[in-house]
């Protein structure tokens, strides 16, 4: 974890962290399983975001009690979706659920709807590259208008 992971860490809070790993969890889940890679993401995902391996556990088996939050800023927006395509991803094999909750969590980030798609395609090809998220937002940026 980098020093920008701590202080996103920090601005986004306890609630927020958990919300962004109740949506991996609910993508990951969406093709109907939870496969080793998708657990190892999670884990990953777990770790970055402070969440204890038990809190983990108990996000899996029920989390009907965390609310959805969306993040604060346009960093953590991009960060959360790059998280959830990579979830969708992970297991090489993209289920149609996984895609439309995608797409769905980007227009609540806060993405304009026409661009979401062709965003999370684009995510997608640099995931299968192995370009990190700075970068993916940086290319992102550059070529559309990504927030409304």
């Amino acid at each position: 974890m980098n020093i920008n992971d701590v202080l996103d860490l920090f601005k986004m809070g306890k609630a927020t962290a958990k919300s962004h790993m109740r949506n991996l969890i609910e993508i990951a889940a969406a093709d109907g399983g939870l496969g080793t890679e998708e657990q190892r993401l999670l884990k990953y995902a777990a770790q970055r975001n402070n969440i204890s391996s038990a809190e983990l556990q108990a996000m899996q088996h029920d989390s009907s009690d965390i609310k959805f939050q969306v993040p604060g800023s346009d960093r953590e927006k991009f960060k959360q979706l790059y998280d959830l395509v990579h979830m969708m991803s992970v297991d090489k094999n993209i289920h149609v659920e996984e895609l439309r909750l995608c797409e769905i969590f980007a227009i609540k980030f806060g993405f304009r709807k026409e661009i979401v798609r062709e965003m999370i395609d684009l995510i997608r090809e640099n995931i299968a590259k192995w370009i990190g998220p700075e970068e993916t937002m940086r290319t992102v940026v550059a070529k559309m208008k990504v927030f409304d």
